[in-house]
């Protein structure tokens, strides 16, 4: 049985082909035309299909990186189903080098979106309509914010146990239930019917090579899973993930410089000192300490702090000890070839 073309943004993609468009956006100012650009690899045998996007928040580059990696890849050419590649959702974002849209809107609080309403809202229906509506499955990418760097990790909603099997073959070792929030891709694409993954790493303004390479494998890792690629031996370690089902912020309880002793993926316990909090005569004013035992998932790079902002992610486990041991496993991995 033949396979049926693809159509996306008025473009049509034939079976066995891949091509490279634009989803037309409202002007800049100048007159100058926007458009969300897009890849497609339409196989030639059916199977499910998949987008990857990234920089929904301008200034999370990562993933950027990690589509382009992904485009490039000999495997993606033979695929059953069909790839749908994003590399930046919020063009105007990554021209401003901002995690906001010219609106000053979050992109990401704003699906379903509206064709008639704010500039946000039009740009969430169109990736709404065009891309999420027509996919199986998606994987987000984002990093942390300005100034925070996040471990490689996948926030979803881990009780569906479809969602959960795509998360644990991504292959990192943290995975965080994380509740889906209203206007969100993650909320929209549920209510299409679509599972979709929010792959976490890095920060804003950066590229971070290990949270790149851990992504583009994860992300053909999941491909294999769905059945998009043929499945291969298993070679290295393999990383059994842990789940975090709550997670919380440690704050800075003093003004002042922040020397930090906690790094990305240290397993800290009840009353370890995270941080130390000087004057500007270095005179130590007080410590962040860790409020229970888990495992460093987030923190702050910036070595200021004022009184009450967010300096620690943690994500609380079981066995955080067992957690950082897999953390080692998975940085050395990443240098294994799949």
């Amino acid at each position: 049985m033949k396979r049926e073309n693809f159509t996306i943004g008025g473009e049509v993609i034939k079976p066995g082909e891949q091509k490279r468009l634009q989803l037309q956006m409202p002007p800049l100012y100048t007159d100058t035309s926007m458009g969300i650009p897009v890849f497609v690899q339409h196989g030639k045998r059916p199977g499910p299909t998949l987008f990857v996007s990234a920089a929904i928040h301008g200034d999370e580059l990562n993933g950027i990186e990690i589509v382009s990696r992904l485009i490039k890849t000999r495997a993606i050419k033979s695929i059953r189903g069909t790839l749908i590649a994003i590399p930046m959702v919020n063009v105007y974002g990554v021209l401003n080098q901002s995690r906001y849209l010219p609106d000053r809107r979050d992109l990401n609080r704003c699906f379903p979106g509206s064709k008639k309403g704010s500039l946000a809202g039009r740009i969430a229906r169109l990736f709404l309509d065009e891309i999420v509506s027509k996919c199986d499955y998606g994987i987000d990418l984002h990093t942390g914010a300005i100034h925070r760097s996040n471990l490689p990790q996948i926030r979803a909603n881990l009780d569906d146990p479809v969602t959960l099997e795509m998360a644990e073959a991504f292959g990192v070792p943290v995975l965080l239930n994380a509740d889906i929030r209203d206007g969100s891709l993650r909320q929209a694409a549920a209510d299409e019917g679509a599972k979709v993954l929010l792959y976490e790493a890095g920060q804003a303004l950066r590229y971070d090579e290990f949270s790149i390479s851990a992504g583009v494998k994860g992300i053909i890792k999941v491909m294999r899973h769905v059945g998009m690629l043929n499945r291969t031996k298993a070679v290295g370690h393999r990383i059994k993930p842990f789940v975090a089902r709550q997670s919380g912020w440690v704050r800075a309880n003093e003004s002042g410089f922040v020397m930090h002793k906690a790094q990305l993926g240290d397993h800290v316990v009840k009353g370890d000192v995270l941080a130390v909090i000087s004057n500007p005569f270095g005179e130590q004013l007080g410590t962040i300490d860790s409020p229970s035992t888990g495992v460093v998932i987030g923190k702050q790079n910036i070595p200021l702090a004022q009184e009450g902002e967010a300096i620690y992610h943690i994500a609380y486990f079981k066995k955080p000890d067992e957690v950082a041991e897999h953390v080692e496993m998975f940085q050395d991995n990443l240098i294994v070839v799949d």
